[in-house]
């Protein structure tokens, strides 16, 4: 008997919904995205964020129900992703998938922000191997991820200081292009030299599979400031492509490292970042060199969406893996914890102590 399930996305400023049929049939998938809002600001205010979720989350669910040709009396589950992110979007989503659950009398499923970016690509190959490596890259985060089986997870490097995603962005920021800056960056190193400045690679100690791009962030900085005081003109094309290519070859160099590490041939890759043609193609092309399988989800699914959250919840909701009535927003949630309060396990989703 097939199982659908209306999943919800408000973990910083896109607000989301979907409708998913046993986790990979997407009937819908609904995203209202905010960026012309923060555009202005040159990156996401929490506070408006929030807002402009309560002001859209209404429509959006409708859409998504719509769009699916459902209603409410047809799910079999709600999901919500209630960590990591931003608190006051993440309350959000999770009050609304609380009061559905409750009022529908179906689960309650919370879902990991980064566990549904891993699940973006079942969507996209629902018969995936195990064991697996996925490479999740986005605006806060950047993890090398063993996957042994469908729940198991462990994190084998992260970022030390800034994410890929929030270098891109502070990047773009200082060279003038605007928010966001990983899209902006792409499109404008397709027409320059990556080979143009010489730029770090840190690679931390000798076989670390830890991220840091924090000194590749000042040596762009650096570059720029230096030609302003010479009264020099960069070609922006030039730099991007030469900053693009720094973080490629780094998170590629890790990556391919982590497989041979693990004995894995079948690589993943997550995340916003996962859109850019740039590590698409380098990573694609040289894991083909070691007869490894890379597989990406479409852009869409690499940005935040519902989908992805939903496909994560199919295979919780298999395990009876359900939350209770009490989550609550966890910002700090990391890959592979379940903080639900209570430490609740089971299989009942209502009971009179939730009325």
């Amino acid at each position: 008997m097939s199982v659908v399930i209306l999943a919800l996305e408000t973990s910083c400023d896109e607000t989301a919904a979907a409708v998913v049929v046993d986790g990979c049939q997407v009937l819908s998938n609904i995203i209202s995205s905010q960026i012309d809002v923060h555009k202005k600001f040159g990156g996401v205010v929490p506070e408006v964020a929030s807002r402009k979720h309560l002001e859209r989350f209404n429509q959006v669910v409708a859409e998504a129900l719509s769009t699916a040709g459902l209603d409410y009396k047809d799910l079999d589950a709600v999901a919500v992703t209630y960590g990591p992110g931003l608190v006051g979007a993440l309350l959000v989503g999770v009050s609304a998938a609380k009061a559905m659950a409750f009022g529908l009398d179906i689960p309650l499923l919370g879902i990991n922000h980064l566990e549904g970016h891993i699940y973006a690509n079942f969507l996209t190959e629902p018969q995936l191997d195990f064991p697996s490596l996925c490479l999740v890259v986005s605006g806060g985060h950047t993890d090398l991820v063993y996957i042994q089986k469908h729940g198991s997870y462990r994190v084998l490097g992260s970022t030390r200081d800034d994410a890929a995603g929030e270098a891109f962005d502070k990047v773009a920021r200082t060279m003038g292009l605007g928010y966001p800056g990983g899209p902006l960056i792409d499109r404008l190193a397709r027409a320059g030299d990556p080979e143009a400045f010489s730029l770090p690679r840190a690679y931390l100690e000798e076989g670390s599979l830890d991220f840091s791009f924090s000194g590749l962030k000042s040596s762009v900085i650096n570059a720029l400031n230096r030609a302003s005081r010479q009264g020099q003109v960069i070609k922006k094309e030039d730099l991007a492509a030469s900053f693009q290519k720094a973080v490629t070859d780094v998170l590629v160099d890790k990556t391919l490292l982590a497989a041979r590490n693990m004995g894995v041939s079948t690589i993943l890759l997550a995340g916003g970042v996962a859109a850019n043609a740039g590590l698409r193609s380098d990573l694609v092309s040289r894991a083909r060199r070691e007869s490894r399988r890379v597989v990406i989800p479409a852009p869409l699914l690499c940005t935040d969406n519902a989908a992805m959250v939903a496909c994560a919840a199919y295979f919780k909701y298999l395990r009876g893996d359900l939350a209770p009535l009490t989550l609550n927003a966890v910002p700090d949630l990391k890959l592979g914890e379940e903080r639900y309060e209570g430490n609740f396990r089971g299989r009942v989703y209502r009971t009179d102590q939730y009325s």
